[in-house]
């Protein structure tokens, strides 16, 4: 089980400024934007300037992990934005917007194509899709359990661009908590992420000047079952590895209660407690948040 990816890094793909920070950056993923970040007569130029940065990027395991925010489906961007990406091999691609699985599956069988096309592995290239941006996107996420996307990576949410389809004027209830209709929408999120067997990413904290909240929020995500953030600003990268890196006596508990599993029993004892299988898998997941390998 290899370890979830902790931080994603939104970057703007037209900012060869911003582009060429990002080796120095401690992001696990870093996201270059098509999308929301790049003017419409920008976006030959952005597609340009991230299929090149990739591209001349080494393969090796070294630096963050690349991706690519797609535009929309249906816009006249979406297929530019994957025939010019997918020759440089990018870890994956984010959906913005998305109605449910049926368009990851469109954007699955596009990258099958191209994939093909270019001569790559079919299957290299993973998604993430924004799953509660269209007031239609939250009733299906309990669908990608039995959508079979092979190569989706996880599901992730999004409050701003749902406050706008809404009509809303805030997406805060009053105790500066998300709205009811957005805790909603997270929960959903978690939940359709684990039952399709895929991480769950929490949404990014736009406050970027409150780094208190920002670590708060993520631990509550994490201990919720969140894998990974989004981050959108450097500042806030280190902050978020540290919430999602489990600490030196979880990981010591979980590599305990694995060990007392080895022997395939059901049920073991443990400091004075008993524990059953979702104990096991709770301390596996723990090791795969810290990037530790299984116990054999």
């Amino acid at each position: 089980m290899s370890a979830p990816i902790r931080s994603f890094l939104f970057v703007p793909g037209d900012s060869e400024k911003k582009i060429g920070k990002i080796a120095g950056t401690s992001a696990d993923a870093v996201i270059l934007d098509l999308e929301d970040a790049v003017s419409a007569g920008r976006k030959p130029v952005a597609r340009q300037l991230v299929s090149e940065f990739i591209a001349a990027e080494p393969s090796a395991a070294v630096g963050p992990q690349l991706w690519v925010r797609m535009n929309p489906l249906g816009t006249e961007h979406a297929l530019s934005d994957l025939a010019a990406v997918v020759a440089s091999r990018p870890a994956g691609i984010m959906i913005p917007k998305i109605d449910g699985p049926s368009d990851v599956l469109r954007v699955h069988h596009y990258l099958e194509a191209l994939e093909s096309a270019n001569g790559l592995p079919s299957g290299l290239i993973r998604l993430l899709p924004v799953a509660t941006e269209t007031p239609l996107a939250p009733f299906r996420l309990g669908d990608f359990a039995a959508a079979g996307i092979s190569r989706l990576y996880g599901l992730t949410w999004g409050a701003e661009d749902l406050s706008a389809a809404l009509g809303a004027s805030t997406n805060i209830g009053p105790g500066g908590a998300w709205a009811t209709t957005y805790q909603l929408v997270r929960s959903l999120t978690l939940l359709g992420a684990r039952a399709a067997d895929a991480e769950a990413v929490e949404t990014l904290y736009v406050d970027i000047r409150d780094d208190h909240g920002l670590a708060e929020s993520s631990r509550r995500a994490r201990a919720e079952g969140f894998s990974g953030r989004i981050a959108i600003h450097p500042a806030q990268v280190e902050i978020i590895n540290a919430a999602f890196t489990p600490s030196s006596d979880e990981v010591e508990f979980a590599e305990r209660v694995v060990e007392a599993f080895a022997a395939d029993v059901g049920t073991v004892a443990l400091d004075g407690k008993m524990l059953d299988l979702p104990h096991l898998k709770q301390a596996e997941r723990v090791l795969a948040l810290a990037g530790r390998p299984r116990s054999s």
